[in-house]
């Protein structure tokens, strides 16, 4: 039998402590944490359980456009104000775990076209995949040709 390698697993590569949301969040507080952490993806938990995703693209679309806010400023503040992050995000959210082979992640992110996965430990949410993290793996795992995938004893 055969091991993956601890620098193959996505726990080597995932980021962790991880930005969250809430369901009850505003969605003006999901929007700044994405800004103030530069991050495209809010896992939203419960008790750091995961019950939902919320993305920029989410967070940009509840938001009126330029032209609606500026016809109608009020209105448009007054819709943002009371919508919470449950109401935009995704409940069906696609997870991995720390054991997980990135390859599977990165398949996984790719049939999905989605640019995060959640990782979790049972049902507690431990950390967060990235594409950028994915970019980071192959670029170590290529510049080390002792961890180059199928190199080595077959």
């Amino acid at each position: 039998m055969t091991t993956t390698p601890s620098t193959l697993l996505v726990g080597t590569w995932m980021h962790a402590p991880v930005h969250v949301a809430h369901p009850q969040d505003p969605i003006e507080r999901a929007r700044e944490l994405c800004e103030r952490h530069r991050v495209n993806q809010l896992p939203v938990v419960v008790d750091d359980r995961l019950v939902g995703m919320v993305t920029d693209r989410d967070l940009r679309d509840a938001y009126p456009s330029l032209a609606e806010e500026a016809e109608h400023p009020a209105e448009a503040h007054r819709l943002t104000a009371t919508m919470r992050v449950e109401d935009i995000m995704t409940r069906a959210v696609v997870t991995a775990t720390e054991e997980d082979g990135i390859d599977r992640a990165a398949t996984l992110m790719r049939r999905e076209r989605i640019g995060a996965l959640p990782i979790l430990r049972g049902h507690r949410l431990v950390g967060i995949l990235t594409r950028s993290d994915l970019l980071a793996a192959l670029l170590a795992l290529t510049a080390d040709p002792r961890l180059r995938l199928g190199s080595g004893q077959d």
